[in-house]
Order: C-alpha cells, then sequence, then structure tokens
C-alpha cells in the first residue's frame, strides 16, 4: 500500500551543453574550403510546475533522481546541435523546496496557478565551432569549445496543504464524520482511534460560485508537539489553512480540558496558529449526558474567550448541522473580508471563492442554540 507522501528527498540535475565541432569543408574544385564546425546545443534546464490536480508527493519520493536531457554536439556545414529537452517536475499548490543539506529555503509555491513554473537550474552552454575562431591569422583553426556542465543538487521537497479550514481535534473527535457529512470526501470512519492517518480534503459547495476546501488533519494527542502519537508530522499542514474548526468529544472523560490542551499543541508547535480565526464545536450530544457536557464546554472557553463560536452538534445525529455549516462559511467570511477589506474577489489559501452568505455573529448562534437548549446563555 501507497502511504501518503508529504516529502521526499530528490536529486536533480541540468544538462550538459553540446561540444563544438571541428569540421572543414571538403568538396571538390572548391579548395581550402575554410572551418564549418557547428555549436553545441544548450543541455535541458531543471524546471518545477504547480498541478493543482497533485496532493501528494508519491511520483517523488518513487522517482528520486531527475536528469535533464545533455545538449547534441555541432556538426559539419555549420549545423547546430540540438537542444536537450527539460526535465519538469510537477509539485501540489503549497510545496516548499529546501536545501537537503543546509535546510535552506529555495522557494515556496504559495499559489496554485498552473501557470507558476520555476527555472531552478539551468542546462550547460553549448560549446562553439570552430567555425568561431577563424581570422586573418588562424584560417585553420582546430579548436571548439567543449559544453559546459550542467548543475547537480540534492533538494528536500515538502508539502502543506492549503485549505481554507482545518479540522482540530483528539483522535475520535468526529473530523472524518464532519468531513463525510460536508464535502465530496469519503474519509474512513470506524469507533476507533487513529482512523484517520493522513489528511483529507474535502470541498463544501456553498453555491454555484462558492466552494469551501477542508482538511481533516490526523488526531492530535497530548504532547504531539514533542513526538507523541503521529507527532507533529501532520501538524505542520495546519498551518496553510486559513482558519480552524476545533472538535472536542464531549462523550470522553477529558472533555473539559480537550480545548485547553489542544491549543496549548498548536502553541507549542509554533507558526502562529492560534491567531487563525476558529470555531468550537462540542460533538457527539446525542449520548446520554453529553449535551449538559456540552453547555459546560461552552460557558467555559466563552468566559476564557467571549468571541469564540461555540456550537453544540452531533455528526451521527445531524443536530445542528446547518448551524455548523453557517459557522464554517461565516468563518471563511470573516477571514476573507480581513484580507480583503475592500471586498474583492480574490480568492483566499485554498479555494477559488467568488462570495459567502452574510456573517453569522455569536448572537445569532447563542439565540438558535438558545431556541432548542434553555440554559445555553451565560
Amino acid at each position: 500500500m501507497i502511504q501518503f507522501a508529504d516529502e521526499a528527498t530528490i536529486t536533480v540535475v541540468s544538462g550538459k551543453g553540446g561540444n563544438g565541432c571541428i569540421s572543414f569543408r571538403r568538396e571538390k574544385y572548391i579548395p581550402d574550403g575554410g572551418p564549418n564546425g557547428g555549436d553545441g546545443g544548450r543541455g535541458g534546464d531543471v524546471v518545477f510546475c504547480v498541478r493543482r490536480n497533485l496532493r501528494a508527493l508519491a511520483h517523488l519520493r518513487f522517482h528520486p533522481i531527475f536528469k535533464a536531457k545533455n545538449g547534441g554536439d555541432g556538426q559539419g556545414w555549420n549545423r547546430h546541435g540540438k537542444d536537450g529537452e527539460d526535465v519538469v517536475i510537477p509539485v501540489p499548490p503549497g510545496t516548499t523546496i529546501r536545501d537537503a543539506e543546509t535546510g535552506e529555503l529555495i522557494h515556496d509555491f504559495t499559489t496554485e496557478s498552473e501557470d507558476e513554473r520555476l527555472v531552478f537550474l539551468q542546462g550547460g552552454k553549448g560549446g562553439w565551432g570552430n567555425v568561431h575562431f577563424k581570422s586573418s591569422t588562424n584560417q585553420a583553426p582546430r579548436y571548439a569549445h567543449p559544453g559546459k556542465p550542467g548543475e547537480q543538487r540534492v533538494l528536500r521537497v515538502e508539502i502543506s496543504i492549503m485549505a481554507d479550514v482545518g479540522l482540530v481535534g483528539f483522535p475520535n473527535a468526529g473530523k472524518s464524520s464532519l468531513l463525510d457529512l460536508f464535502t465530496n470526501a469519503r474519509p474512513k470512519i470506524a469507533p476507533y482511534p487513529f482512523t484517520t492517518k493522513i489528511p483529507n480534503l474535502g470541498v463544501l459547495n456553498v453555491d454555484k460560485d462558492t466552494d469551501i476546501i477542508i482538511a481533516d488533519i490526523p488526531g492530535i494527542i497530548e504532547g504531539a508537539s514533542d513526538g507523541a502519537g503521529l507527532g507533529i508530522r501532520f501538524l505542520k499542514h495546519i498551518s496553510r489553512t486559513a482558519c480552524l474548526v476545533f472538535m472536542i468529544d464531549c462523550s470522553d472523560d477529558n472533555y473539559l480540558d480537550a480545548y485547553g490542551m489542544l491549543l496549548k499543541e498548536l502553541d507549542q508547535f509554533g507558526g502562529n496558529l492560534l491567531e487563525k480565526p476558529r470555531i468550537v464545536l462540542s460533538n457527539k450530544v446525542d449520548v446520554d449526558g453529553a449535551m449538559d457536557r456540552a453547555l459546560e464546554v461552552a460557558k467555559k472557553i466563552r468566559s476564557e474567550d467571549p468571541s469564540i463560536t461555540v456550537i453544540p452538534v452531533s455528526m451521527l445525529a445531524r443536530t445542528n448541522i446547518r448551524s455548523v455549516k453557517e459557522a464554517i462559511v461565516s468563518l471563511v467570511k470573516k477571514m476573507e473580508e480581513a484580507k480583503n477589506p475592500d471586498g474583492g474577489s480574490e480568492s483566499g489559501s485554498g479555494g477559488s471563492r467568488k462570495k459567502t452568505s452574510s456573517f453569522l455573529s455569536q448572537r445569532s448562534v447563542d439565540e438558535s442554540m438558545e431556541e432548542q437548549y434553555p440554559g445555553m446563555e451565560g
């Protein structure tokens, strides 16, 4: 089974330039024809380009060496050697290229433009043929330039998933169920932890002009930033999401501490993750006593930060699903308005959205929850 590949080490080599040719014109009845050696062809370049349909780096992991073609040697009769073909390496949006030895950042593909190309290594120039060296004092030069050698580098290629919304929560909190319910993704769902072992992406279709990309990040556990569980391998993918949805399992014993523990792990990982806009979903309220726990979670979180939207939900029973969808759309809307205060229609981190519905305030969520669950306020 091919595992999810979010990083790979590859060797790239540009092509060598072709050698110039030493040749002389030889025709009957034409004495002293003179030099006519052609130039060598240019070596091929190493080119990276963004492909939107790519989501992983498996094609690099199992093909670790990329070589451009060498240029052809020049020939007689001033014939130019053939230029070497470039080697084009497709990468997903959000890819970073670093030097494998020093870790130096070489390039960061932060957009999804299919036209974005990076000529990383240029091929060697072709050598001049002996026709370039003829002169009044040297009418029969027996010298030509050799082609310039290509370049070689060892690179570490990594991707960070670019999405509008990242789902954050402990294992078995219901992230995969949300992705399955709202998007076209079909992640593995089972009643045990760590069913999600690789990031999953799904597209939430809001209307004909609006798509929101949601990323399900594999479950975090306490100590993940120090390498526990799946460690920080997938935490880096959260850094490219525009906003976050925290999911709390209200049937779990640590339901009151879960949100704080998740914040701690993200804070220790770094990358200003806590500055991203977020909402909290208290899941599994269909379980006996879980609704009371959800209310406790909401009161505790909002006592510390009244601006956080907290919604009790059940992915299984589909409780408050409409409110969740509206809250996610509004979260993205808020993020876009902050990013484009002039009201432009530029796309965000992961999608090609044009417009979203009006912002859903915490008050509107509270009023809706209060009608269904008295005691929600406070």
